[in-house]
This record gives C-alpha cells, sequence and structure tokens, in this order.
C-alpha cells in the first residue's frame, strides 16, 4: 500500500470519526463512498469493510463524552442495540445475494432520502 492511500485511509477514518462524533451519524456515510470513490472498491466489499472498522470502535470516546454529559439513554440504547445486531444479520444476509448496482443504488437512494428529509423538515 503506498504512502497517498494511506494517507487517504487515515482522513477517510479521520472525517467519519469526527462526523459521527459531532453528528450522532454512522460512519459508513463516509466511509463506504470514500472506498468505492477513492478504492475503487465494489459496493459490497465497501459495506463489508465499513462493517469491519466500526465492529469494535463506532465511537467509543465519543460515546463516553455523551455519557459524561448526562446524554444516553441506556434503556433506549440496550433495545435499538439488540434490535440491531438482529437486524444487522439478516440485512446482510440480503445485502451479500443482491447484485452490486442495485445495491448502489439503494445505499445512494437511502443517504439521499435521508438528506432532503433532514433538510426539509422544521
Amino acid at each position: 500500500m503506498s504512502t497517498n492511500e494511506i494517507i487517504i485511509l487515515l482522513l477517510i477514518g479521520l472525517s467519519a470519526g469526527m462526523i459521527a462524533g459531532a453528528l450522532g451519524v454512522g460512519g459508513a456515510i463516509i466511509i463506504v463512498p470514500a472506498l468505492v470513490f477513492f478504492f475503487h472498491m465494489p459496493q459490497h466489499t465497501a459495506q463489508g469493510t465499513s462493517l469491519a472498522i466500526l465492529l469494535f470502535p463506532v465511537g467509543i470516546l465519543a460515546f463516553l463524552n455523551y455519557y459524561r454529559n448526562g446524554y444516553v439513554n441506556f434503556k433506549v440504547a440496550l433495545i435499538v442495540m439488540i434490535a440491531f445486531v438482529i437486524g444487522g444479520y439478516f440485512g446482510s444476509l440480503l445485502s451479500v445475494n443482491l447484485p452490486e448496482k442495485p445495491l448502489r443504488i439503494l445505499f445512494g437512494g437511502l443517504m439521499l432520502i435521508a438528506g432532503i428529509k433532514m433538510i426539509l423538515e422544521k
């Protein structure tokens, strides 16, 4: 791996971490498109790699800052966490069996819809 590639990967991680920590969004919103664009990864590989990146460190230090300031509802977090694990399993089964083009359209469409909804809501 070249020095430039390592620098780009570090910038992707830093950007994803900062946006996730600041806005509470999943780092995959940054990581997946960046891996597809900069490294020409297939959509499936970018999504799988993103999950590997986020598996443990998904905001541990950002979480601690929110926790220290009293901004964590553990009851809600636990319920969603359990459902998220189950949903992640079934979602990945669906995703790995979809061809790349429809998967990329679904991913991009979801980001587009979410962005438009956030911008237009009062």
